[in-house]
């Protein structure tokens, strides 16, 4: 790309790879912001471009601090840009890992993600 083209941003796009990469579905952002689901699907598909207050408010259901949405970085290593595209498969697992791990203790949580961590270096094998 040319450094005098203008670079475009789909909006939409950047958080829907932020609620996936996060395991969260459009209702869970509605529970957590108050936004419709139907909202927030329009916004994802680029028919709606949402304020600076709403994007602050999803930005926070997420998690994620308001200013990674407008990062020019593009590398994969900032969680901005090149976000792994989840299968739908991938997406409904880690959604169950999220709905079952809400219940568990720090102590349980740490030994579960050091359990995935082993497992995972021992496939890699």
């Amino acid at each position: 790309m040319n450094e005098n083209e203008p670079t475009t941003m789909n909006i939409g796009e950047t958080i829907r790879n932020f609620r996936l990469q996060k395991a969260l579905s459009q209702g869970d952002i509605e529970k957590r912001t108050g936004l419709l689901r139907c909202y927030l699907s329009r916004v994802e598909n680029g028919h709606t471009i949402p304020s600076l207050d709403t994007l602050a408010k999803i930005a926070n259901a997420m998690d994620v601090p308001l200013a990674s949405f407008f990062s020019d970085h593009e590398t994969e290593g900032n969680g901005n840009r090149n976000l792994p595209q989840l299968s739908d498969d991938q997406v409904r697992f880690l959604n169950q890992v999220r709905r079952y791990s809400c219940g568990l203790n720090e102590s349980d949580r740490k030994l579960v993600l050091q359990m995935v961590k082993k497992m995972a270096a021992s496939a890699g094998k």
